[in-house]
């Protein structure tokens, strides 16, 4: 299995806040385009671009441009790995591998 890098810093604080949750769960097993997003969530077009952004800084989304529509999804596998590398980091003696 291939492991991937995730800074974890990064990681946790684009999970920090309540909107990009949501839109992870929205996100989540399906691609979803900017504007699906808006009306699920009641907030504007630049908050939803903006916490994407964040999202795809940290690695946590995938981006798929079809035409002008750009589609998101969760990265689930970088979303995993984010997870146990955070929990590695407060306990260094009890690495926790991924199930292949």
């Amino acid at each position: 299995m291939k492991i991937i890098h995730v800074d974890t810093v990064v990681f946790a604080k684009a999970l920090a806040d309540e909107t990009r949750q949501k839109i992870m769960t929205l996100c989540c097993c399906q691609e979803l385009c900017v504007n699906k997003i808006v009306e699920a969530l009641g907030v504007s077009q630049p908050t939803v671009s903006h916490h994407l952004k964040i999202l795809n800084n940290a690695g946590l989304v995938r981006v798929k441009r079809q035409g002008k529509q750009v589609f998101y999804t969760i990265d689930q596998e970088r979303m995993a790995e984010g997870c146990c590398q955070v929990a590695e980091s407060f306990a260094p003696e009890h690495p926790v591998e991924m199930a292949d």
